[in-house]
């Protein structure tokens, strides 16, 4: 039943994606799977991306996103008879060798190191 909609959901928001539908899926699936994400042209070598590296910047850049329609796609699959579960998460990107990058601030680490970097927020 689940596996059906998500089966389901995903040829929907497939068909609702333009020029470079199927490396946008790609590259979609390589970021959902990969554990961890070191740079744009790690994507690439993950087993469910099945295209050259190059691929992964010519899919974004040839492509449009319908962000209304794929909007409305993901409202739809929201269960409106629950209350939402609401889940965040706040991640580090660690710079220390980036000294002209803006923005950056002092942070702990993994291993409870204080480093130089970025943080980015997540809800989900």
């Amino acid at each position: 039943m689940i596996f059906n909609q998500l089966q389901e959901f995903r040829q929907r928001l497939y068909n609702t994606l333009g020029n470079g539908r199927d490396a946008i899926f790609d590259l979609m699936d390589a970021v959902l799977v990969s554990a961890c994400i070191v740079s744009f042209v790690s994507l690439s070598q993950s087993p469910v991306f099945r295209r050259q590296w190059s691929s992964t910047y010519a899919a974004l850049q040839d492509s449009h996103l319908p962000r209304a329609k794929v909007l409305k796609l993901l409202v739809r699959q929201v269960d409106s008879h629950q209350p939402p579960l609401l889940v965040g998460d706040t991640s580090r990107w660690h710079r220390p060798a980036a000294k002209r990058l803006k923005d950056r601030t002092w942070g702990g680490g993994v291993d409870h190191a204080i480093t130089v970097g970025h943080t980015y927020s997540t809800l989900a």
